[in-house]
């Protein structure tokens, strides 16, 4: 019904195409003016523009409420900043933008999702917003999905950018120091990737200075490969975290017992849902071989976890598949890229079973201290916008999600590439014998192929099958994904045989000359199909760039993953009906369309998987952003700490008097002072020798208040204002930084059992966002009290307040490196500095640890947290 609509009114897309067209034009009659200028004078022009739009933004009262006339400013300024930007590119690159290109970069700065085929240039077009959007002053980002890529980007259009007086810089992960991130981040635009952006959030977060977060704003954030970044790394949340204790036996004696127990007697595996159901049987062997009565007794709860971990381990993932071990390490393959994703670990438990499963050192679990997930983070940015090759398949969910709407671009050239339908073969034996026939005869021919897999284990598969038919070739997976670009950009080149995993899809553009053009171009084979049509256009895309010739075909059978589990049995019925013999395949659009089918049926259940895990996020988000917000009012050098101070000691007095049942509206004789003065004495260290018998309940809460209050005075006495203030500022921020670590634990375990309420009729997500703000009211309550009886308590080391300040401002920053530089858990040196039970508290109240910080669990003291 859509389709015939829009053949007659004409789609969004058509309308979006026409109003860009226009833009073009504009631009195209600026071209001869900006040709007669000398660099100099094209040069002065821009500049002109730029002071003109930064005049203008600096006269604005408030950021935040001026985001929509920035970008009607920078808007009017689009068609002489583009035109510029072309003759720039013509004279420092030799590369002219084609109208097309102009399209796509409109469609970037208007906050939408380019969809651009392969080697349409994505890389220049995005000069164009960026140029645009650096005129504010904001700094620009840039986000691409790896590495190599970042640094390729930033030094191909660096010239480009030097020419009109912009700053660039790239952040990778081998920067490490704050000091150098924060130069790069005041360039005016940053290329890096969107592992570093958002762990530098994080990080940031986790600061005790204004002066050193790094990242000023979120003003225009531009993403290649946006499918990849906002899609496939959707459910990847990034985390910073320490350690938790737990038992290394533990995973060892799980993994002993997962590899004695047997399929379909002791437990069922749903390969379509990746779980794994234990029997009765299967408990009953499980207790006999951990030797308890009762397996899921609260006692056992941790072994049955991770018994449950380390089933998944041993018969849902697959070595050199889902993870790769290399250099005594469980590494996990990324399942869209095909590339090593090296310091992520898998949560809960399930990299220590792989590790317990592949014979190598277990590292212990973490707690998680920071967290936020890609679709929350990316939008934090005023506008945000992406270029992508296949982007039309996920239209629903950009829109849905993070509002960003898809354009297809068209290409400057048409397409000339064939794409054959699929051929079906019954085993996946008969499949690859067919593949190398093909590789044979094509490599006779001298016309290039590049042979795309799911898979290391595949590709290496195939890599064995060619070695046997002497075939010359070369094989990129995640093993060897250093020469990347290399084994790419020759790919194209005369009877080359290429064997590539999913990394093949993306990044680097596959170019022929004209003596392969004439055979025909590249041929792209396809061994299977991926579960998302996106990564089977990505290959497909390889070839054919530019309106050069191309094939590509995909070679499937019955055993493959996607058609074994999502596949319709109507087509194993048909094959059967055809009594095909070994060897003999189906082609057909039927058949292909099938394949789509069930393709989009995946996608359809990844996207309410993704969906899921946001509204949970979400709840999560929201209470990060409180947090956040209020760690930067603490930040403000500006902020007065004395209000806040009265407020807690007032709620503390209350909460105090509370827990001692003494209410406002109960009678005197009811009150138990004597307990109220023990706890004082025991958490406040205070003594009150007043008689607190038949006095009322506001009389009590008053001799409380100026009890606390003249012992705090007096501990501050010999500071300045302004250094009393920065005391007080500095351990309330850590008091909320350690209760937001607690409450993030806290968090956790509601989300790995909330889903069983589902079984008492109520809806998980309901109950997740109840108890989660009940959580969160506690966190701000405990904050409140935390912080006072902290600041009351503590005892300083030295006599020089300013000392003991930069003593403080030390042991914070050397604890927050340790956490953040090693998120998969901190280093045996500041974990061993743990005080013992009996000695004395690091935090200077001068009574033993047990009594004081080391009574509280986790909850541990501010000066003493270097062992939290």
């Amino acid at each position: 019904m859509q389709n015939v609509i829009g053949k007659i009114f004409g789609t969004r897309n058509d309308k979006l195409l026409k109003q860009y067209r226009a833009r073009v034009k504009k631009i195209n009659n600026l071209e001869s003016k900006y040709q007669s200028f000398d660099d100099k004078v094209l040069q002065q022009e821009f500049q002109t523009i730029r002071d003109e739009v930064l005049r203008k933004i600096e006269s604005l009262d408030d950021y935040d409420t001026s985001v929509t006339f920035i970008n009607s400013l920078l808007d009017s300024k689009l068609e002489e900043v583009f035109a510029m930007t072309r003759e720039a590119s013509k004279r420092i690159l030799g590369m002219r933008h084609f109208d097309v290109q102009l399209i796509g970069g409109m469609a970037l700065h208007d906050g939408r999702i380019a969809e651009m085929k392969t080697g349409e240039g994505k890389t220049l077009v995005a000069t164009l917003p960026v140029i645009l959007n650096a005129l504010a002053g904001k700094s620009v980002h840039v986000v691409t999905v790896n590495d190599y890529l970042a640094r390729r980007d930033a030094e191909t259009m660096m010239p480009l950018y030097k020419f009109f007086g912009l700053s660039v810089g790239v952040i990778t992960s081998a920067i490490q120091g704050d000091s150098e991130r924060l130069s790069i981040y005041d360039n005016d635009i940053v290329y890096g990737t969107n592992n570093e952006y958002g762990f530098d959030y994080l990080r940031d977060n986790m600061k005790y200075n204004l002066e050193q977060k790094v990242q000023k704003y979120h003003f225009f954030g531009i993403i290649d490969e946006v499918d990849s970044i906002l899609i496939d790394e959707a459910r990847t949340p990034l985390i910073i975290s320490g350690p938790i204790n737990r038992k290394m036996e533990n995973y060892q004696s799980a993994d002993s017992v997962a590899k004695a127990m047997k399929s379909p007697q002791d437990f069922t595996i749903d390969e379509k849902n990746r779980v794994i159901l234990t029997t009765e049987d299967g408990i009953k062997k499980a207790e006999s071989l951990f030797k308890v009565e009762n397996l899921y007794a609260i006692e056992n709860a941790s072994l049955s976890h991770h018994l449950d971990q380390a089933l998944k381990a041993n018969y849902l993932f697959v070595r050199d598949k889902d993870y790769v071990v290399q250099n005594e390490e469980v590494v996990i393959v990324d399942e869209f890229t095909g590339r090593l994703s090296e310091g992520r670990r898998f949560s809960e438990g399930l990299h220590q079973a792989l590790e317990a499963k592949e014979g190598v050192a277990i590292k212990e679990e973490s707690q998680t201290l920071a967290d936020i997930t890609f679709q929350n983070y990316f939008r934090l940015y005023d506008k945000l916008c992406g270029m992508t090759g296949t982007a039309q398949t996920e239209a629903t969910e950009f829109l849905e999600i993070y509002k960003l709407e898809v354009v297809s671009i068209p290409t400057n050239v048409p397409i000339a590439r064939q794409d054959l339908n699929d051929l079906v073969y019954k085993s996946e034996q008969e499949k690859f014998n067919a593949v190398i026939e093909k590789v044979v005869e094509l490599h006779k021919n001298g016309q290039p192929v590049l042979v795309g897999t799911a898979s290391i284990e595949k590709s290496e598969a195939l890599h064995t099958l060619l070695k046997k038919s002497r075939i010359p070739h070369t094989v990129l997976n995640a093993k060897q994904h250093d020469k990347e670009a290399e084994i790419i950009q020759n790919a194209g080149l005369k009877g080359a045989v290429t064997i590539a995993t999913n990394m093949a899809g993306r990044g680097v553009d596959i170019k022929i000359d004209d003596e392969v053009k004439a055979l025909g171009g590249l041929y792209i084979i396809g061994t299977e199909r991926h579960e998302s049509r996106r990564i089977d256009n990505q290959l497909r895309g390889r070839a054919g760039r530019q309106g050069d010739p191309g094939v590509s075909q995909f070679y499937l059978s019955l055993e493959d993953p996607l058609l074994r589990i999502f596949g319709s049995d109507r087509l194993k019925g048909i094959m059967g009906k055809l009594g095909m013999k070994d060897g003999e395949s189906i082609e057909s659009g039927m058949i292909t369309k099938s394949v789509e089918k069930a393709q989009r049926k995946v996608e359809s259940m990844h996207f309410e998987s993704r969906k899921h895990l946001l509204e949970y996020d979400d709840v999560s988000n929201e209470q990060r952003k409180v947090i956040y917000r209020f760690r930067d009012e603490l930040l403000e050098s500006g902020f007065e700490m004395k209000d806040r101070i009265e407020e807690n000691r007032n709620i503390s007095v209350q909460t105090l008097m509370a827990k001692c049942d003494i209410l406002p509206h109960d009678l005197p004789e009811n009150y138990d002072t004597e307990g109220l003065l023990a706890i004082l004495k025991e958490e406040y260290i205070l003594e009150i020798t007043q008689d607190l018998k038949d006095k009322t309940y506001d009389e009590i809460s008053e001799i409380l208040i100026n009890a606390l209050k003249e012992k705090y005075e007096e501990k501050f006495a010999n500071t300045t204002k302004e250094m009393r203030n920065e005391l007080e500022r500095i351990i309330y921020l850590q008091v909320v930084d350690n209760a937001w670590r607690e409450h993030l634990y806290s968090i956790d375990h509601l989300k790995t059992g909330i889903s069983l309420r589902g079984y008492n009729q109520k809806d998980p997500l309901v109950e997740y966002k109840k108890e989660s703000y009940n959580l969160f009211l506690e966190l701000v309550e405990n904050i409140k009290i935390e912080a006072y009886r902290t600041l009351q308590v503590i005892q300083f080391a030295t006599q020089d307040m300013e000392k003991e300040e930069e003593k403080i401002l030390s042991d914070l920053s050397q604890e927050n490196e340790n956490l953040v530089l090693n998120y998969n858990g901190l280093d045996e040196e500041i974990k061993d500095k743990k005080p013992a039970r009996n000695d004395i508290c690091p935090c200077g109240s001068g009574k033993k640890y047990k009594h004081c910080h080391g009574k509280s669990g986790p909850k541990r003291g501010i000066l003493a947290n270097k062992q939290n």
